[in-house]
């Protein structure tokens, strides 16, 4: 098959993702053992039948079930998702999306690109040079760096650069751009400025480095296993007594073949990014879909958690797909099976 129709059979396999995960999401909010009516009322308001069977109503609880499930996808299919009942009560779940959204993905872009960055250069670097002393070095800062728990690393971080004018001599808050803390939400609407771009950037930086620690060790483990797998292939060897040269070598055959085993690793630590902006999102104060949906949680404003949900779902699949896209760039073998 071309690769045009491996993508769109992806695109075709992924709607039963959707639709299983937002099934069971339904399930565990609207007919598990809490009751969303009685966690939007007080304990006096639950015990008043009328406040209460008001609430059901609103939520659409008083309807057959079936009858409730179809029409809670419908809106989520169309995106009609209504509004709050307890954070930001009365606002409009699409204009908090809208809103929160942008952090959350600007976050996670710049978590990824330092992951890919530092974690895949630094595993390149290391199986290109086993069993040396830069190789021991990079693999044990590696393991450490991955050791680290993220919540620690983000207090130890916001200590150092609080104090940064006094350990390194630079003060982070006034480097280049000043800001007011280093804790708090990047602002978005100027991202188009060349100095809005900067003020952005580093505000979220430093919940970028601890968000993106966890994914930087793993890469570069994985990242020089597979050069070191690589480099022992027979095809390599008959490249070599071809007499094609090093530096090509290692660009067209190493890196590139050494690639493929690190894109599921890297979109697979993606994931782990959307739940760990859960943490890092409250650590730092950005008011991301991760902090939206801790706050939810935490106040019980389940129909919010529900909706949230799915946007995660959604991000995880496009995430998948990526990952195929990928595939295909890298590998061109990928969706020629068959031809």
């Amino acid at each position: 098959m071309s690769r045009l129709t491996y993508l769109g059979k992806r695109l075709l396999m992924s709607l039963p993702v959707i639709w299983l995960g937002t099934t069971m999401t339904w399930f565990i909010i609207f007919m598990g053992p809490i009751d969303p009516a009685a966690r939007l009322l007080s304990e006096g308001q639950v015990r008043n039948s009328a406040e209460y069977t008001a609430a059901q109503q609103q939520l659409g609880l008083d309807q057959p079930p079936l009858q409730h499930y179809v029409e809670w996808m419908g809106n989520l299919l169309t995106f009609d998702l209504g509004q709050t009942w307890l954070l930001y009560q009365g606002s409009n779940v699409n204009a908090l999306i809208l809103d929160f959204l942008p952090r959350t993905l600007w976050l996670g872009f710049w978590s990824v690109l330092i992951a890919i960055c530092i974690g895949v250069p630094l595993g390149f670097y290391a199986g290109m040079n086993s069993n040396t002393g830069a190789d021991y070095a990079a693999s044990l800062g590696g393991i450490v760096w991955r050791a680290m728990p993220n919540f620690w690393l983000a207090i130890m971080l916001l200590a150092v650069l609080g104090s940064s004018a006094a350990i390194i001599g630079i003060d982070y808050q006034n480097f280049i751009i000043p800001l007011d803390s280093l804790t708090g939400s990047p602002d978005m609407s100027q991202i188009g400025t060349v100095d809005g771009f900067l003020a952005a950037t580093k505000k979220v930086l430093p919940a970028a480095i601890v968000l993106g620690s966890a994914s930087m060790g793993n890469e570069m483990r994985i990242g020089r296993t597979a050069v070191l797998e690589v480099r022992n292939e027979d095809y390599i060897d008959f490249a070599r007594a071809q007499g094609v040269s090093d530096r090509l070598i290692v660009w067209k055959h190493i890196l590139r073949n050494a690639l493929v085993p690190l894109v599921p690793i890297i979109t697979s630590e993606a994931f782990l990014l959307i739940g760990g902006s859960v943490l890092v999102e409250t650590v730092f104060s950005i008011n991301g879909i991760g902090w939206l949906f801790y706050q939810a949680a935490i106040q019980g404003d389940l129909p919010l958690v529900g909706t949230l949900m799915y946007i995660f779902i959604l991000m995880i699949v496009s995430i998948n797909l990526i990952q195929d896209i990928l595939y295909t760039i890298i590998d061109p073998r990928v969706g020629l099976e068959g031809n």
